[in-house]
């Protein structure tokens, strides 16, 4: 084996970034401001300017990005305990496990195996009596939103709270609800955002926001993430301790207006992969519209996943799986979900594969790597 194309290394992912990092790191330090002050209010400011957004709340994560924003409408009365919210059957746990902690009921909704998202039919299917909000998740970098998804959530005065963790930077085909933004982030009520180190822009650690252009939204979760107090020593909520890390808030200050180049990269990688693998065997993703996809994820899909791995691995490209178990078939959700149905989802699970896709992967790699692929042949 003469090459190793990594999947990815944050090392390298980081580096073109880090004397930059390292010096906003030591502005920290020595300020003396530990939690809160001026990095998160400056990292909160550009999310929301990059956005379209009135606000956006600096949190500890993306899982209690979505809690505080559910666990807000409920406070507010926007929602009820035992509510429905439609969720796609393939997302990350995360998602599901936000509206269960809430104590409303996550309805999985089974998703478009070309685009890897629910579509507006799959939404308009699973709308009941007691649905009351829609999860769109962008995943994989794609964003889930379009003309007819936003007529049938207007119709039917749905919710929506999108889970942006994977799509920063995207821009969908219509503009949001209430903002006239077409970003992801700015579609919905409300949206968490992830800045976990592995993201498209990532953080030195755990790190997450909320953004929303809903003023009484933004105080309620602000309150919440902060032991429920609307100013010191007065506690409104009963709340939580979710506050986004000074020192990681400047990390992001750093990374955050290198986003679109870093998408531009994943989008050329992407485009060479389209172009270059044509292996009947292998079954490529939607291609991306204007922008719509900012490339998380290169996900393919084949029949034969286990030897297709093991064959790419064995020609140095790593590869992950993500993600190998939907929600609805895990051990904590399997008895409360065990009559969903959602064959495309379950199906997909057992045949995605991610190809490299990060800084780690130039296009000349993406080159090399279709060859490959290409070569793979069924045993």
């Amino acid at each position: 084996m003469s090459r190793l194309y990594k999947f990815l290394d944050l090392e390298e992912v980081n580096r073109p970034f880090m004397a930059d990092i390292r010096s906003a790191l030591d502005r920290v330090a020595l300020s003396g401001r530990y939690v809160g002050g001026p990095e998160v209010e400056t990292f909160e400011r550009m999310l929301a300017d990059m956005t379209g957004t009135r606000h956006a709340v600096g949190v500890s994560n993306g899982l209690d990005a979505l809690r505080m924003i559910f666990r807000a409408l409920i406070l507010l009365g926007r929602l009820q305990p035992g509510d429905e919210v439609l969720v796609p059957a393939n997302t990350y746990i995360a998602s599901v496990l936000a509206v269960t902690d809430a104590g409303l009921r996550p309805v999985p909704v089974d998703i478009d195996a070309y685009t890897s998202n629910m579509t507006a039919g799959a939404v308009m299917r699973a709308i009941g009596p007691r649905t009351r909000a829609v999860l769109p998740v962008h995943l994989y970098g794609r964003a889930c939103w379009d003309d007819e998804l936003k007529e049938i959530i207007s119709e039917n005065n749905l919710i929506v709270v999108e889970d942006n963790a994977q799509a920063i930077g995207a821009v969908a085909t219509s503009a949001g609800l209430i903002s006239s933004s077409c970003h992801t982030g700015a579609l919905g009520h409300a949206a968490a955002f992830s800045f976990y180190p592995t993201k498209n822009v990532g953080a030195l650690g755990d790190a997450g926001a909320v953004t929303t252009c809903d003023d009484e939204l933004a105080a309620a979760v602000r309150a919440l993430s902060n032991y429920g107090s609307d100013r010191r020593y007065h506690n409104i909520y009963a709340g939580f301790n979710c506050r986004l890390d000074p020192l990681q808030a400047a990390v992001l200050c750093v990374k955050l207006p290198h986003t679109d180049d870093v998408n531009a990269s994943r989008q050329a990688v992407a485009d060479t992969y389209l172009r270059h693998i044509s292996n009947p065997l292998v079954e490529l993703p939607a291609p991306s519209k204007d922008g719509n996809c900012v490339w998380h994820q290169f996900v393919v899909r084949t029949a034969m996943r286990d030897s297709f791995r093991e064959y790419l691995a064995a020609n140095g490209v790593q590869t992950d799986i993500n993600y190998p178990v939907p929600p609805h078939l895990q051990p904590c959700y399997a008895e409360s979900m065990a009559a969903v149905s959602a064959p495309v989802a379950e199906l997909m699970s057992q045949r995605l594969l991610c190809l490299p896709v990060s800084a780690c992967t130039s296009v000349d790699d993406a080159v090399e790597i279709s060859a490959i692929i290409n070569r793979y042949s069924e045993k």
